[in-house]
């Protein structure tokens, strides 16, 4: 039985904490009073039965062959909604709150996700001199977008409260991966809260090991295996796809989506059960939606035939302008009505969306004059940078990204201090910018968001699958995209930008990978829908998803898939995947091909060369020496960088071939068993009366006795040789009292 005990003078509670007992009758509490401290005050307290103390339910399912269970009512009174979820071992805390009152001057719903990483949760004490966490990591920020991706759209749409979706995660058991258990936990800790919100929903992950699908794989399965999908599905529908793929047929990949929707059914019934017993009334709010007079009068002043004509055209810049006059002429009519004028630019907004929708949906008519199916027009070239490792440009339409490849040594990789062993290292990083000008406005850097560190993410899963293994090519490797413009999809230029650029360095992928967004706008049925080939900028803003497939000719490696609407049936899901696959087969041969077709049969010039060889494990140590003397000996003279893995492969980097060759040389022959008859350079580094010491390798010295000298008698070993002189000696073998010792000889091979 565990006690807590909280003071509050002059008050004392003291609560034994116990499960509640199913079926228990509740018993009032006993009430007692008496002296405090031995004076006048009086104390007063309440001692709850142990059946009655922190009452709470634990609703529990089994999924994946595992128990995943929730505690209601257990912490976190205070918030709208809380989930204390387990998974096995695993433990998150996941909690909802809005603000009472919606937040003034705003047009969008103001949603906030949080996932936070506590190295306690692994047993571990944050590295650096700060031992604390800092700030997110790149995997609580891809987790976080991953909630908030699928329950966004499920709020209002004119909700203006602050909501905070918060996940603490406590404990990390390596079989059940904290990210998923905080998903269902912000689900459900979001449905049975007073928030409004259209759920429930749920999340459920699939791996592939050995060919066979896996429901909410392990740590140590998602790292190992070819594929990592998280699909989030309402009852009825799909609602979210993120995936990385070791090139999955797209018929396999429809087949996990659906298993794991299949999964999410149940959770979702289960989900049902909690609301229906532990779940709060919706609250009452303020509605933000725009007045219905409003949309009648602006149509008055602006006809739907103007603002198509406003509204389709090609040119991003030309529409915005078109816009921004129609807004002038609207201020200019409403400019007495201050409550029409505050809420003008959403209106416009909207009636902008309503204008393009309707004619996509109804005439198959785009913005810019394309068919449905159609790409925007693309280039493509190469080696646009001096200098770099790599270097090349993609354009699609207004869309154009410049990706920069860096190599380096193993030893530059990333090291990942994370909740998960398996991931430790990130040999191949890829970094996305997205600065103001290349959407024409102006702004100050803060640095990367949430949406760059995703779009980056997306791209890097892109090209995993076909990057060569560590022995075949021992560089880590970065890649940049820059947006120089943008109007849609600059996360698929990137994956285009970034495999020529690879190419363009030298880095022998397996195969080449394109990507490409498909979008989509819905009618009033699920059967009335338009699938969209290479949605722009004003396609994504107004349309119901923004679909986004990256792959070789052979498989997808990467999803990702964001809406607008409340989920997808499966035509639209498989229509989407099989445009994807049309129109980056058609880019990679007939943009990407011309530019460059295959990778180069060497590195850059100016990209360091690395050479690796296979020594004996057991010598390593010999090698690196005490503290590292040896290996740093090897480093100062030579130049080089080096690196060991565990497994004995050592790296030699360097630009200087010769000094790479004198580096390599000296490694071999450290960890060479000599024999007898075997010649070596060396240095003299030590002399005595029965001899010398010479240095034939770093860390490595043979004696030459004072009789192996010379050819003739000498009385001192100083009148021979000198500390530093170089010499050439020949082995003689291990020396009979010293076997942990060769010995050597300069008469027995020829001086210079």
């Amino acid at each position: 039985m565990q006690k807590a005990v909280g003071f509050l003078y002059p008050f004392l509670f003291i609560t034994f904490n116990k499960n509640k007992q199913e079926g228990e009758p509740a018993r009032p509490l006993k009430r007692f009073r008496g002296k405090a401290g031995g004076g006048s005050s009086v104390f007063s307290g309440a001692v709850l039965p142990e059946s009655e103390a922190n009452m709470y339910k634990t609703y529990s399912i089994e999924v994946g062959g595992r128990t995943l269970s929730v505690d209601i009512g257990r912490v976190s009174a205070q918030a709208n909604g809380a989930a204390f979820m387990h998974y096995g071992d695993t433990t998150v805390l996941s909690t909802a709150t809005a603000s009472e009152k919606p937040r003034d001057g705003i047009d969008f719903f103001p949603l906030s996700v949080e996932y936070e990483e506590k190295m306690y949760a692994a047993g571990k004490i944050p590295g650096g001199f700060n031992k604390r966490e800092g700030k997110a990591s790149e995997n609580a920020v891809l987790t976080s977008r991953v909630i908030d991706r699928p329950m966004r759209p499920l709020f209002p749409k004119d909700y203006r409260n602050d909501v905070t979706l918060d996940n603490l995660v406590m404990s990390v058991d390596p079989q059940n991966r904290p990210e998923l258990v905080a998903m269902l936990g912000s689900a459900i800790a979001t449905c049975i809260s007073d928030i409004p919100f259209d759920g429930p929903c749920a999340m459920t992950q699939i791996g592939l090991l050995n060919g066979e699908l896996i429901v909410n794989p392990s740590q140590e399965q998602w790292a190992n295996g070819d594929l990592k999908l998280t699909v989030a599905s309402t009852a009825q529908k799909v609602i979210m796809i993120e995936a990385g793929a070791n090139e999955i047929p797209e018929s396999k990949m429809l087949e996990a989506i659906y298993m794991a929707h299949d999964v999410n059914q149940k959770l979702i019934a289960w989900i049902n059960e909690i609301v229906a017993e532990a779940g709060k009334a919706k609250h009452e709010y303020v509605s933000c939606a725009i007045p219905e007079e409003l949309f009648a009068k602006m149509k008055e002043i602006v006809p739907p035939e103007e603002m198509e004509v406003a509204v389709f055209t090609d040119e991003k810049q030309k529409r915005e302008a078109n816009i921004s006059e129609i807004q002038k002429k609207l201020e200019e009519a409403f400019a007495d009505n201050e409550e029409w004028l505050g809420l003008l630019g959403e209106a416009l907004y909207q009636y902008e969306k309503k204008t393009v929708r309707k004619m996509i949906l109804k005439d198959h008519k785009r913005p810019d004059g394309r068919e449905i199916t159609q790409i925007r027009k693309l280039a493509a070239e190469v080696d646009i940078i001096p200098r770099v490792h790599g270097s090349a440009m993609f354009t699609r339409g207004q869309t154009q990204i410049c990706n920069v490849t860096t190599l380096a040594p193993l030893s530059e990789a990333q090291k990942v201090d994370g909740l998960d062993e398996n991931v430790k290292i990130k040999r191949y990083i890829h970094h996305y910018n997205f600065p103001s000008y290349s959407v024409g406005e102006t702004k100050v850097s803060r640095g990367p968001g949430r949406r760059e560190i995703g779009h980056g993410a997306l791209a890097e899963r892109a090209l995993l699958p076909v990057l060569p293994s560590e022995e075949e090519f021992p560089y880590a490797i970065r890649t940049v995209s820059e947006t120089f413009e943008s109007n849609g999809s600059t996360s698929m230029a990137s994956t285009c930008a970034s495999c020529m650029s690879l190419m363009a360095a030298g880095v022998p992928i397996k195969k080449m990978v394109a990507g490409i967004s498909c979008g989509l706008v819905t009618g009033e049925t699920d059967d009335d829908f338009v699938l969209l080939t290479d949605i722009q900028g004003l396609e994504d803003f107004f349309g119901d998803m923004d679909f986004k497939v990256t792959g070789t000719k052979d498989g997808i490696t990467a999803i990702q898939m964001d809406i607008k609407i409340h989920g997808l049936t499966r035509p639209i899901v498989e229509g989407a995947i099989a445009r994807c696959r049309d129109a980056r087969l058609f880019i990679m041969e007939n943009c990407m091909k011309p530019a460059i077709a295959e990778p180069r049969a060497s590195v850059n010039a100016y990209a360091p060369k690395i050479v690796q060889i296979q020594i004996d494990p057991e010598k390593i140590g010999d090698v690196i020496g005490q503290r590292g003397k040896t290996i740093n000996e090897i480093i100062a003279r030579t130049g080089v960088k080096m690196d060991i893995t565990e497994d004995g492969a050592v790296s030699v980097c360097g630009t200087d071939k010769a000094a790479m060759d004198e580096a390599i040389k000296m490694v071999e022959t450290i960890v060479t068993d000599y024999e007898e008859g075997q010649i070596f350079e060396g240095k003299v580094v030590s002399i005595k009366d029965f001899g010398a010491f010479v240095e034939f390798a770093p860390g490595k010295e043979g004696m030459v006795h004072i009789s192996r000298i010379a050819n003739r008698r000498i009385d001192k070993v100083e009148d021979v040789l000198s500390i530093g002189q170089d010499v050439k000696v020949v082995c003689l073998g291990k020396d009979p009292k010293n076997p942990g010792r060769y010995t050597f000889s300069m008469k027995d091979v020829a001086q210079d």
